[in-house]
């Protein structure tokens, strides 16, 4: 049934139904198995997907990256536990490289943002170092392309 949960991330909004006549199966068996999934923590949430720059909203995203010192039985869950609390933070991921942690945050400004590192971030116990990189435009997130493509006068060109 993995096909199911690509339909859905593909398309949260798709309908029990929808799905069964795509994939030719009883809309009560597509039902419990998007239970099952839920209740299993398979399926963990559902969003919509926003272009916050062509509202009013003000508000900036930033990258952290996060350098930090595993702990004893516990590696990095407990620090990255003690950062995912923060309701500023959107995501947070394990990396390999030359950082620990890559922290997806937005705040109302620059200013605010800094202030989080500073006063949050990085004063936490087991934090080495941080690096702050400020998004400035999303081309595609999630696998959906922001802004379509311009094309040249010719008008059979992208650009």
């Amino acid at each position: 049934m993995d096909k199911i949960l690509q339909m859905l991330e593909s398309d949260a909004r798709l309908t029990p139904a929808q799905i069964a006549t795509m994939l030719e199966k009883e809309e009560g068996d597509i039902k419990n198995t998007i239970k099952q999934y839920e209740k299993e923590g398979v399926i963990v949430g559902y969003q919509a997907l926003v272009d916050w720059d062509k509202t009013d909203r003000e508000y900036v995203s930033a990258v952290i990256e996060v350098k930090v010192v595993p702990q004893p039985d516990r590696g990095f869950d407990k620090i990255a536990e003690k950062i995912y609390h923060y309701d500023e933070v959107k995501s947070l991921y394990l990396m390999s490289g030359s950082y620990d942690l890559q922290v997806i945050l937005e705040g109302k400004t620059l200013k605010e943002v800094a202030q989080f590192v500073a006063m949050k971030l990085a004063p936490l116990e087991y934090v080495t170092s941080t690096a702050t990189h400020f998004v400035l435009k999303k081309y595609k997130d999630k696998g959906v392309v922001y802004e379509a493509r311009e094309t040249d006068e010719r008008g059979n060109c992208e650009i």
